[in-house]
This record gives C-alpha cells, structure tokens and sequence, in this order.
C-alpha cells in the first residue's frame, strides 16, 4: 500500500490539468472530476495509512524517490516523498477535509460562472498543500509552500471584477511574500552551512555541527519562523487573512482549515531540532502565539460579518498552536490542528449555509430565529461552536487545547504567564463564538430565508460535526486512563519536552479550570447578547467601549499602522519616481552623446581649406608639445 503514495497528491494535479484543459467543455461534470480526484486522493491517502499503521516500515518513515529534479554541482535535489507519523496526519487532514469541502463546493458553487476554474484552482490548492506536506527536502517543500500563496492569490480574488477582491488577494500575496521572502534566506542560510536541503539530514548535520543556542540555529531557526509567520497569519503578518473572506466561502473554510495557514504550523514542527537548538527563537514562538491569540481574540468579540467573525478565530486558534511549538508541546500543536481543522472547516461551511439560505448577506446583525428555519445549519454549527469553545468531555476541542493548556503550564520559562494567556483566550473564544450563535440563530428572524440546503452541502456538514465530536478522543487526559494514542503516534518524529515534574491532580485541576471557564464565556455571551441584549449595547454606546470597539474592529489598529507607516510612503516615492530615477544616468549618457555628437558634427563643413588649416594647427600644436616636453 506504501507504494501507492505517489497517487496521493498526483491524483489532485490530474484533476487541475484535465480541468485547466477542457474545463468549459465539462459544464456540470467539472464538479465530478475536481472532487472526484480529491476524493480518490483521500482514499488512497486512507489506505496508505492502514499500512503505514498495521504494517510500519522500518524506524516508521517510508520514502519514495519520484526523479532526480536537479543536479548542479553536487546539489542533487529529487523529488522525493517523505512519510512518517506527522507527515501521514497532515495528509490524511488535507485530503479528508479537502474532500468534504470539495464536495460541499460541488453545490454552494453550482450557479457560478466560472465553476470549472474554481475546481481548478480547488485541486491546484489541495495537490501544493500535499507537496509541502510530503516533501523530503526543503527546496520542494518551498515549491509546495509557494504553491499554496499561488492559489490562494486566485481563489481569494475569484471574483475578480469587484476591486476590493482583487485588492484582498494582492494584500494577502503581498504580505505572505515577506515571509516567504525570510524562508527562502533562511533555505540559502542553511544550505550553505549545512550543505544540504535534505530535511532528515539537514536535523542530524544541525545537531552534529551546531551548538544550542548558538548563533547559527538561532538564525536558522529565525528566518523559518518569519515564514511560519505570513503563511499562519501570526503578528505581526496577520492582516491578509480577514480580508481574504472576500473568496467564496469553500475557499475560506480550504485556507482555514485544511491548507495555507496551517503550513507555518506543520514548518515548525517539521524543523523541530533546530528550534529545539534555539531556545530564544523557540521562546519567541511561544510570546507571539500568546499575543496573537489574544489580540485576534478581541478582534473576533466586535465584528459584524459572520466569516470575519471566523477569520478572527482562525488567527487565534493558530496563535494556540503556536504557544504549543513554543513550549515544545509538538504533539499537542499537532493535535489541535487536527481538531481545529474539523471544527473551522465545519463552521465556516455552516456559515456558508446561512450566507446562501438568506440571499449572500453577511451581516450577522440581519440575522436571526434561523434554528428553526435552517435546523441542519443551527445544529452542525453550534457542534462546531462547542467545539471551538472547548465545552468539556463532548468535543474534540475540549481535549486538543486542554493539552495545549496543560503543556504551557507545565513549560520551565513564563509557564504559569502563558497558561493565564491560554486561559484568557479560552474565555474570550466562548464568549465570542456564542455572541455569533445566539444573534444568527436566536431571537427574531430578520431576513427572510430563500434556499435551503441540499445533500451535498448537508453530507459534509454531518460528517465534519461528527469529527469535530470524536476527533478529540483519539488523545485523552491521563487522568481518564486512556492511553493518549496520538501522541504516542507522534513519538518517532518529536523529541519528549523537557517539562516540570506534575501529578495526575494537577492535570485535572487544569482541566477543570479550563471547563470552567469556558462554560463561564457561554453564561457571558448568554447573558450580554441573547437574555439582556440591552447592557451589551448601552457598553458599545459610552465613548470607552465605541473607542474600545473601534480600535478592536479595525483589529488594532495594524493595518492603519502599514498604512502610514509603509503603503503611504512607498506610494508616495512612486508618485515621485514615476520617471525612475535610474533611468537619469542613462538619459544623461545619451544626451552627452547627442551633445559631443552635434559638436563633433559642426567641424564637418565639406570645406578643404578648412581641414587644411585645422591640419596645420594640430601638426604646429603637435611639435610644439614634443619640443617643450624635452
């Protein structure tokens, strides 16, 4: 079963060239051949996991040289696939998911224009993200990784005759490029200190040759994270990725869940013996996910577009993940972005449901009363809004961040300060997700709804619900007496943390907190938005809270910062430059050569006697240099 490996992320790559190709000639079979081939892609993804797991190869990594890609100089990069237990999971989440949002797509897209390109650009998506996932090298990786900014480039302005989609797509190609920018300095950086971009032999030659905490892994370990940082949407590169709801809700939930801001994630975690080398950087993981997963937090409390509302929650959910690679809690890192990619691909294709059911509108304050009008919609989204909130003992979040939890409290460096960060976090994330629940889904309607769902928007639905329910039990406290199977299955890629020394009854005072205090964040948002509305809104309406609620609506302020800071003086030295400055050497070059020409061109006059006398004078100057220089 290993061997059929290749057919994994080949499968989706044939699905965009048959689609690239003839896809105005398909009509409505583009649907069947883009999800389709995803679909395929999952099954052979699924059974290369059944003999991965019954049958593991030898120390559990299988590898599969496709070609030799380049050979320059002893730099031999091939196409080579590299699978053991993280790479098997991120798989196994792309293609899964990848499917089920395809799947959904196939109906929430059927009416579209360009409903062919769209599963073009669907499978291009979902083949890239395999690549980076699977790559055992760094250079295809990195082709992978810019595969995927690519697509979300195309995907996020798909309707590109509205200028604030185009606008959004450029923004978030833009910004991710600074990051990408980092990687590839950071790809050159080590290549030429460790001279190779093999993965597994760059870690060993790293470990060999480098000290901890010493310069070099440092700086590795530093342009990786700058990478990490525009893909995943962390501070101080987070501004793209509200604004890429712009795309078509499948496309958010694809981005969100299963591909693109998870990459940074899976890059650390892939790199882990250097960031384990570089304590500082590593540290530095930690802060920023801490930071990030409040302030994004915050943001998600004010906003008044259902998606935005989610796009905020991604940026704090990664934000968790990040706190987990910093305190080396790899697997829990690993195992939240399983359980946030069931939960926020099953959110956002529930808000997709409510977006088409009430004609495209977004505004959740034009919501209302749609559990009993769209009862499907109400039930899949408020499992996945349990699940986001970490409700305890019945969803897959409750366990994934309650490891994320206990890890940072466990951490030897600003261990309680982070956890007290995850806490806050988690409260926030309860009250925030059910202000979304009990607007949209309680109270009074107030747009009428015009389409219900169909099969292929409601079979994804079910299916994501039930995953964001058991997804989490596969990895259970140790105060339970179940063994936690995931990490366990992670032990052969991660090193064990080094963490303080806890009992069981730590473990579930932790817990217990974090159940607490999630189930406080429901009782807030109850209160606040469903039972007395009227405090919530007397807030907003006092000059703190309108300043407050500005200042966390325009999610702090960041993007009127690179305005100022950055956007408007580039533009402004474009204005200036606009004839490019350069190009005034060589304009100066050919005007002194129009000058010497229009000189020289004078002693032309067709006169003999004047060539004559000219002669004459240049043989007396002549003789007269050679005789005073005697």
């Amino acid at each position: 079963m290993l061997s059929l490996l290749w057919l994994v992320p080949a499968l989706p790559f044939a699905g965009f060239l048959a689609l690239a190709l003839f896809g105005r000639r398909m009509g409505a079979f583009a649907a069947a051949v883009g999800t389709g081939s995803v679909g395929l892609s999952a099954l052979f993804a699924l059974a290369v996991a059944a003999g991965f797991i019954s049958s593991p190869p030898p120390a559990r990594i299988y590898t599969q040289s496709l070609w030799d890609w380049i050979n320059v100089g002893g730099f031999k990069p091939g196409i080579l696939l590299y699978l053991d237990s993280l790479s098997l999971v991120m798989v196994l989440v792309v293609t899964v998911v990848g499917f089920l949002i395809h799947l959904y797509s196939a109906e929430f897209m059927e009416a579209d224009d360009g409903y062919s390109r769209f599963f073009a650009y669907m499978n291009l998506f979902v083949g890239s993200m395999l690549v980076l996932v699977l790559a055992g090298n760094l250079l295809l990786l990195y082709l992978g990784w810019e595969g995927v900014g690519l697509c979300s480039y195309l995907l996020i302005g798909f309707w590109y005759r509205q200028p604030e989609n185009g606008a959004a797509a450029i923004k978030a190609f833009v910004v991710t490029r600074i990051g990408d920018t980092a990687l590839a300095i950071g790809l050159f950086f080590l290549f030429l200190n460790l001279g190779t971009l093999d993965i597994q032999k760059m870690m060993n030659m790293a470990a060999l040759r480098w000290q901890a905490g010493s310069a070099y892994p440092e700086i590795a370990a530093a342009l990786i994270l700058g990478g990490a940082l525009g893909k995943s949407a962390q501070l101080p590169l987070q501004t793209w990725l509200p604004d890429a709801m712009a795309g078509p809700t499948p496309v958010s939930a694809l981005i969100h869940a299963a591909t693109m801001v998870t990459a940074g994630v899976y890059l650390i975690a892939r790199t882990n013996v250097i960031f384990t080398m570089a304590p500082a950087v590593q540290f530095a993981v930690a802060v920023i996910g801490a930071a990030t997963l409040l302030l994004s937090a915050a943001s998600a409390l004010v906003q008044h577009d259902i998606k935005r509302v989610l796009a905020y929650s991604t940026i704090s959910q990664i934000g968790y993940m990040f706190l987990a690679l910093g305190v080396g809690a790899w697997s829990a890192a690993i195992f939240h972005l399983m359980t946030h990619a069931f939960f926020k691909a099953l959110l956002f294709l529930g808000a997709g449901a409510v977006i088409s059911g009430l004609d495209g509108e977004h505004d959740i304050f034009k919501m209302g009363g749609l559990r009993r009008q769209m009862p499907v919609a109400f039930w899949c989204f408020l499992t996945g809004a349990c699940s986001l909130a970490a409700l305890p003992l019945v969803t897959a979040g409750f366990y994934s961040k309650g490891l994320i939890l206990f890890s940072a409290w466990q951490s030897r460096r600003a261990g309680f300060w982070l956890w007290a960060a995850g806490i806050a976090g988690a409260l926030l994330t309860s009250i925030y997700i059910f202000r979304l629940v009990f607007i949209v889904f309680f109270g009074k309607p107030k747009t009428a709804v015009v389409k219900k769902p169909g099969p292929r928007i409601v079979i994804p639905l079910v299916a994501l619900a039930f995953l964001s329910i058991v997804g989490g039990f596969v990895n259970m406290p140790a105060f339970f007496g179940v063994k936690d199977v995931f990490s366990r299955f992670l032990e052969s890629v991660f090193p064990v943390p080094p963490q303080a020394a806890s009992l069981p009854e730590t473990e579930l005072l932790l817990e217990t907190v974090s159940a607490i205090v999630s189930l406080a964040g429901v009782y807030v948002a109850y209160f606040f938005f469903l039972a007395a509305p009227e405090y919530s809104e007397e807030m907003a309406r006092t000059a703190p809270g309108r300043a407050l609620g500005k200042f966390w609506f325009s999610g702090w302020g960041f993007d009127w910062l690179y305005e100022k800071a950055l956007v408007s003086p580039y533009r402004w030295f474009a204005r200036a430059n606009r004839n490019d400055a350069v190009d005034l050497i060589y304009s100066f070059i050919a005007a002194a050569s129009r000058f010497f020409h229009y000189g020289l061109s004078l002693s032309q006059t067709g006169k003999v006697r004047f060539y004559a006398a000219v002669l004459a004078l240049g043989a007396v100057i002549t003789i007269t240099i050679a005789v005073l220089a005697r």
